[in-house]
């Protein structure tokens, strides 16, 4: 097994949260030789990693591989939000052609020891057929066909085509949930932080987290060791949306199925939520990945589970707009108006 000693690493999508997290950490550790940043944004903060302005699309790439010599590629600009990218075209070629001159400049390089790329569990999409647990050998019922969630297919098919081309080097493919902490701002995060937050009427999905934390420390811990395979990340445990809203101290709003879409589409004209297709899926029947091999196979148990991740967030980020009890009185009249509204509606029809 292979350590730190000596390392030299290249860190894609340097400027995003998540790789400005491990880029602080690779720096504190002395027996990192060479620490490198690629990105199209400079970010704030670096001491003593190199920042590349690069293009994951140019063919440059390849002669930034070859002349800093790095034994450690970790992949991890891949965006979830198309409006940040400029568009889903823009975030397509980034995601996927980006990942594609990556992988194939790397595929050349005779110093490469171990891939890293960051994936997510959207790859299993989300369908009312889905197991209780998807475990990282598990065949969708339903294959994610648009957005974020196809493109990580895509990488993913790339990723592993690297690692036939190349079975000399380590490939390490992690599918996180979806990201929580107190400095993460995504689609889910701006989701809770609504002044009343939009579920659907008569859906209750299970959702799984994963504190930034632990996401750091994995991809920190298969950047040290040899860990060859696909691995779930995620916090132990669930949430069900309805329970999450609650704890948010924000008043929930039952949508009526058919009227989700046109909501989501005034929220992204508005700039108040850019939530993507499948997400929306999401929003109707969770996704939950099984963590036995990340424990087992992998050897990392998660600090923080699913439900505390959250409360982080929560204290840090959310003030609750309505206590227990006012949201339990505005839920309990909604829904006695809504049975009365039926009622009338099926009356009215006799």
């Amino acid at each position: 097994m292979r350590t730190a000693e000596g390392r030299r690493i290249l860190v894609t999508g340097v400027a995003g949260e998540l790789a400005g997290q491990l880029v602080a950490r690779l720096e504190a550790d002395d027996r990192i030789d060479y620490v490198a940043g690629m990105d199209v944004r400079e970010p704030a903060g670096l001491v003593r990693t190199e920042f590349i302005r690069a293009d994951l699309r140019n063919p440059l790439v390849a002669k930034v591989i070859e002349s800093t010599r790095v034994d450690t590629v970790v992949h991890l600009a891949v965006t979830a939000e198309p409006g940040s990218a400029g568009g889903r075209t823009r975030m397509k070629e980034l995601n996927v052609i980006g990942t594609m001159q990556l992988l194939g400049a790397a595929q050349k390089s005779p110093h490469l020891r171990r891939m890293v790329v960051k994936s997510t569990t959207a790859v299993y999409g989300s369908s009312s057929a889905d197991p209780a647990l998807f475990r990282e050998d598990s065949a969708p019922d339903s294959a994610p066909r648009a957005g974020y969630a196809k493109d990580a297919v895509e990488v993913e098919g790339y990723a592993r085509g690297f690692g036939r081309r190349r079975p000399d080097a380590t490939l390490t493919i992690l599918r996180f949930a979806n990201f929580i902490g107190p400095t993460i701002d995504s689609p889910l995060t701006r989701y809770f932080a609504l002044p009343v937050v939009p579920i659907v009427l008569g859906y209750d999905p299970r959702v799984q987290l994963v504190h930034v934390d632990d996401a750091v420390s994995v991809l920190e811990r298969a950047i040290a060791e040899d860990h060859p395979g696909i691995y779930n990340v995620a916090g132990p445990g669930i949430l069900y949306l309805s329970q999450a809203v609650r704890m948010s101290g924000r008043p929930m709003v039952p949508v009526p199925l058919p009227l989700l879409s046109p909501l989501a589409g005034a929220a992204r004209r508005l700039g108040r939520l850019d939530v993507s297709p499948e997400q929306l899926r999401f929003l109707l029947y969770g996704r939950v990945g099984e963590l036995t091999r990340l424990r087992t196979v992998f050897g990392y148990e998660p600090k923080h589970s699913t439900a505390d991740a959250f409360r982080e967030f929560l204290d840090e980020r959310i003030t609750p707009l309505l206590d227990r009890s006012q949201i339990d009185r505005a839920e309990r009249e909604l829904g006695e108006a809504l049975t009365r509204a039926a009622g009338s509606l099926a009356g009215t029809g006799s």
